[in-house]
């Protein structure tokens, strides 16, 4: 009893809808940005709305893009992701898909830009974008989901769908609308969430000549040290020997190894090493104080980067991300459970609606490791994924897609949810025109929508 909480009585109350959409999207993260453009354009009206006051999501916190390229070097994500890059290239602001023998690929974005280019994506075909909302509910006839509730400065009110997309990562609609939910792995833990931020004023020479040509100091896991020579996009990852030295000499690190990504500025390096283990995201009281923890990881691991990585001497923190990246938490229990094994053994599915190559990067839930396995090409995910048990009008993109905890640390990276994203942004228009219910719809038909866009499939 003792950890039981005080309650209090909701009075039931009547409250106004402020639209009446064809298509809703909730987040406004990778996901969704592809979703609700892959739905609009048709005659639909398509509205997405999002909690905090710009689009993005992990596309805003200094990460690279992963996954556009497959283990054969093969574009294998396209469509209107593609045209995300394309949009972002024309401003300056991303890199080449960079073949990566540790990440399989990696592509690199400026943060800020990132924003401006989803939001002109949406506007340019009529999307209704809705920031500052948060969604607090669901609205339900029998099994299925009619529209959402959201709370914001305006007070309550609802916003009633034909069919709504769930791109909030946490699965939070799904969860509220009662749908069947796994959460981290077996034990119920998630991966760790980190806080990126970046430094700027890093001799980037030095470092790279630095790690090339002492092989012998600076360990670089599983690429050859002289790789990083060329003034190309690139992960570092590794420098355990420095790890060991820093902690013997006091320094309290949180991880085992030394992660960090170039930039779009010749001096700019984003690094990617707080982390707290067992942090439930979906809990603002730990989220919060996940927050607190890795900015105080964060001021340590500056110290350790000045101290003991050559390049880093004079530099200092430009920005920190606005938000920490969350890896993992709820997932749907859909039609269709994707496992490591289908990864591994580049599973083929007729219902597949997109492909992904990533490997499985688990950031293991206790202790600060990671392990990385490779598939040999890339693996279908099939629509069924997308679909959740027992809730009709409602399709899941992002990281909360129906998948074990192992897969999902392949297919939780942006490429591949940008993808998933589009798949159910065209789904639901589907849905709606054709007035069928999202788990009877032809996904031969789908198929052929997303064909018709660039989006690449396997022969």
């Amino acid at each position: 009893m003792a950890n039981q909480k005080k309650t209090i009585t909701e009075l039931r109350r009547e409250i106004p809808v402020r639209a009446e959409v064809d298509v809703l999207v909730v987040g406004g993260g990778p996901a969704g940005i592809m979703a609700a453009r892959a739905a609009a354009g048709k005659g639909l009206r398509v509205m997405l709305i999002e909690s905090r006051g710009y689009l993005g999501g992990n596309l805003t916190i200094g990460l690279p893009i992963l996954g556009y390229l497959g283990r054969k070097g093969n574009q294998i994500i396209k469509g209107l992701p593609q045209l995300f890059i394309d949009r972002l290239r024309a401003r300056g602001a991303a890199g080449e898909h960079r073949p990566c023998k540790l990440h399989v690929s990696l592509t690199i974005i400026d943060p800020e830009e990132a924003k401006t280019v989803a939001l002109e994506m949406l506007q340019e075909v009529g999307v209704e974008v809705l920031m500052y909302v948060f969604c607090v509910d669901v609205v339900k006839n029998g099994d299925a989901v009619e529209g959402v509730v959201v709370e914001s400065k305006a007070g309550r009110e609802a916003i009633l769908a034909k069919t709504v997309i769930d791109c909030t990562g946490d699965g939070d609609i799904a969860y509220r609308a009662g749908a069947p939910m796994n959460y981290g792995n077996e034990k119920g833990i998630p991966q760790p969430p980190t806080l990126m931020f970046s430094m700027r004023g890093v001799d980037s020479r030095k470092l790279r000549d630095a790690v090339a040509d002492h092989p012998d100091v600076y360990d670089i896991d599983f690429i050859p040290n002289e790789f990083f020579r060329a003034d190309d996009n690139c992960t570092f990852v590794g420098f355990r020997n420095q790890i060991k030295k820093a902690r013997e000499a006091g320094y309290k690190l949180p991880v085992e190894r030394t992660i960090f990504m170039t930039g779009m500025a010749p001096d700019e390096w984003w690094v990617n090493m707080s982390r707290v283990n067992g942090i439930d995201a979906t809990d603002p009281a730990q989220y919060t104080q996940g927050e607190i923890i890795c900015a105080e990881q964060n001021e340590e691991i500056v110290r350790y980067l000045k101290a003991y990585i050559p390049g880093f001497e004079n530099a200092y923190v430009d920005r920190v991300a606005p938000f920490m990246g969350i890896r993992e938490t709820r997932r749907i229990v859909g039609e269709y459970i994707l496992t490591e094994d289908d990864i591994f053994n580049c599973a083929r599915f007729d219902d597949v609606i997109s492909v992904a190559s990533y490997p499985v990067d688990l950031h293991h839930p206790v202790g600060g490791d990671c392990s990385l396995y490779w598939c040999p090409d890339c693996y279908d995910i099939p629509y069924r994924c997308l679909i959740p048990q027992k809730i009709d009008g409602l399709i899941v993109a992002g990281r909360n897609v129906s998948m074990t905890h192992l897969a999902l640390a392949s297919a939780r990276v942006m490429a591949p949810a940008m993808a998933l994203g589009e798949a159910a942004g065209k789904a639901a228009a589907l849905s709606v025109k054709e007035n069928v219910e999202l788990r009877d719809l032809d996904v031969r038909k789908l198929q052929e929508s997303l064909k018709a866009e660039g989006v690449y499939f396997r022969e």
